[in-house]
Formats: structure tokens, sequence, C-alpha cells
């Protein structure tokens, strides 16, 4: 691992004209997860073209937040995005919001510097205040360690899906 560079990040909430730059670190990170999580891409990029109309309406949305840091070069050094989900309350998820981790991404020019962590911890405290019952997130190998020690866990129920 390479040496941490001790620099304080300036999180901030991403707006519509930093689009092009999210698309471009989302499409970073599902190539660093490529047969990790996913079978390998069609080579479709029509996918972007989604993700951008979509991307445009969650940017205001109340219950998604999309967090950006901005390097040195012009470009956004990172991002991440996270989601509050109502679903039916339980016994053991009381009020019944779930909070999901959709992504954090650095651009491999600005890693080790803290970025993904302080985005995190941006996210944590918005999560907090939406008093969500617990965060779910989907961890690389590379990212696990920070989420451990941001506090995650493994989750007990198992987890299947399906696809239609």
């Amino acid at each position: 691992m390479g040496q941490r560079t001790a620099i304080r990040s300036a999180v901030r909430q991403a707006g519509d004209y930093d689009l092009v730059e999210l698309l471009r670190l989302r499409a970073l990170l599902f190539d660093g997860l490529a047969d990790s999580f996913f079978n390998s891409p069609s080579g479709d990029e029509g996918w972007l073209d989604t993700l951008a109309v979509v991307l445009r309406e969650q940017l205001t949305a109340d219950t998604v937040r999309v967090l950006v840091v901005d390097g040195d070069d012009g470009r956004l050094a990172a991002c991440g995005i996270g989601a509050v989900e109502q679903r039916l309350p339980g016994p053991h998820l009381l009020n019944g919001r779930i909070g999901q981790v959709i992504g954090v991404v650095t651009d491999p020019a600005h890693r080790r510097r803290g970025h993904s962590r302080a985005i995190m911890a941006e996210l944590l405290d918005w999560f907090r205040e939406h008093e969500v019952a617990r965060v779910d997130l989907y961890a690389s190998a590379e990212g696990e360690p920070l989420y451990r020690d941001l506090g995650f866990i493994d989750h007990p129920d198992p987890s299947l899906y399906w696809r239609p």
C-alpha cells in the first residue's frame, strides 16, 4: 500500500455542473469492479446516458445524497452516493428506514489522501440525520478495510438476488 497523504478533503454536495465528472467516476467504479461483483460488461455504453438522466434527477432528491471532492487538476477527485429507502417497519427495523451506500470511488490519481473516508463520514452523518435503522453497502476488497474501520460488519442475513 502507498503512503497516506495527510490533507483535509473538502466534501461538498454535487451539482448539475458535476454531471460529466460523476459519469466518469461511476464508469471508473464499474471498471474497477469488473468480474468482482458483476458479469463482464456487455460493451453497451448506453447505460451512461440512462445514468446521466437518473443522476440529474437524483441530485436534488431529498432521499439521495451525492457528495464529491474536487481535485487539484480541475476534475473531481472522488464521489460517493447514499440513499435512504423507506421499507416496512419490523421488529429489527423499527422505523423501516435503510441507508444504502450506492458507491464511493476515488480517481486513481487522487487515492490515499483520505477522500473516501471524508465522503463516508459525511454520508454517515447524513444517514444519522435521517434516522436510518441500518446502512448497507457492498465493499470491494480494496475498500473493505475502510468500511470495517468505520464500524461496518458482516450482514447476518443471507443475500440472494434474482434477475428477470
